[in-house]
């Protein structure tokens, strides 16, 4: 157990799982939490270990999601469920970012095993990564994912963005891809002066997107700058349709929802939200880095709505009233 009592009441301390586990998404089915992150194979074939909880705050290994011959890398996993079957989206490519594209795998179970449906969902696009699947209240599927911007627009930087695109099925999108987020903010920096596509840029990014629907409007949370430094941290934007158009709250110019703790926690980021136990709270899953940089990772903290902004207490490293009905 995990727990720590004081009071009377249970208590977890991040990172709520000892093991590398980065890009963490939490799914919610039948009363269990299925966890799917970047994190290294077994060796032979499989990729994205899967995690199980009760409580968000003690986890056990249930094997791994998805078998895949071949050199590629893997990334960044999120999983719906549609028409009774899991669709697991994630990125494939090497290991220096240039080549990943977004594939879908398909299983019968939340545990996997997962089978790749064998279709690139963006085809035309070099780079594209992080796929963010998110279900409106009305029943239409969209699909955030991250793209590479080669050139300046207003304050936008060269880099990587996140666009949203209209799901046909959960393995086709419409083909019409709208801006969400680009970089524009010097915490927004991945690496002065980088070789990519033939040229030079200094290259900036925000990345993993995560949408919230609160009081009618729509908030995507992204991670910004480099995910190995202490830059790296979680923002947001707002819009009054999932397609958008959207638009940055005030204060941008640093990360408004997460930051690094100097000498505690580095690079907090690539978040996605679950319901406590008992449907009563919102709580963050994220990854971070402890101060020595060994790895990256699981981490959850709770979410609060405070004069109708998103607030929480994270990241933290001290022990933390545990999710509620835990």
């Amino acid at each position: 157990m995990r727990y720590r009592c004081s009071t009377m009441q249970a208590t977890y301390t991040n990172p709520v799982y000892p093991e590398i586990m980065a890009d963490p998404f939490v799914l919610r089915h039948d009363g269990r939490y299925y966890a799917y992150g970047t994190a290294p194979g077994d060796g032979d074939g499989w990729r994205f270990p899967v995690l199980v909880s009760n409580d968000l705050v003690n986890w056990e290994r249930a094997g791994y999601a998805l078998h895949l011959e071949g050199e590629d890398h893997f990334w960044a996993p999120e999983v719906a469920l549609a028409d009774g079957k899991f669709y697991m989206y994630y990125s494939s490519g090497d290991v220096e970012g240039k080549h990943q594209r977004l594939r879908v795998a398909v299983g019968d179970r939340p545990g996997g095993p997962f089978a790749d449906c064998g279709v690139l969902l963006v085809p035309d696009q070099p780079f594209s990564i992080d796929a963010h699947p998110f279900r409106d209240a009305d029943g239409q599927w969209y699909l955030f994912y991250c793209v590479d911007f080669l050139e300046q627009d207003g304050d936008h930087r060269i880099g990587t963005g996140i666009v949203v695109d209209r799901m046909l099925s959960m393995t086709e999108l419409e083909g019409k891809p709208r801006l969400v987020a680009r970089p524009h903010a010097d915490w927004h920096l991945f690496l002065l002066q980088r070789s990519m596509y033939d040229a030079v840029y200094d290259w900036h990014t925000v990345e993993g997107a995560s949408l919230l629907r609160h009081e009618g409007r729509y908030y995507c949370f992204y991670s910004g700058g480099a995910w190995e430094r202490e830059n790296y941290g979680i923002s947001y934007v707002i819009a009054d349709h999932p397609l958008g158009p959207y638009r940055r709250p005030g204060g941008t110019e640093a990360a408004l929802l997460m930051h690094s703790l100097p000498g505690q926690v580095v690079g907090p980021g690539h978040n996605s939200f679950t319901a406590s136990p008992d449907g009563s709270q919102t709580w963050i899953v994220y990854h971070a880095w402890d101060a020595g940089m060994t790895g990256r990772r699981m981490c959850i903290d709770r979410l609060d709505w405070i004069g109708g902004q998103p607030r929480t207490a994270g990241p933290t490293c001290t022990p933390q009233p545990a999710p509620s009905g835990a």
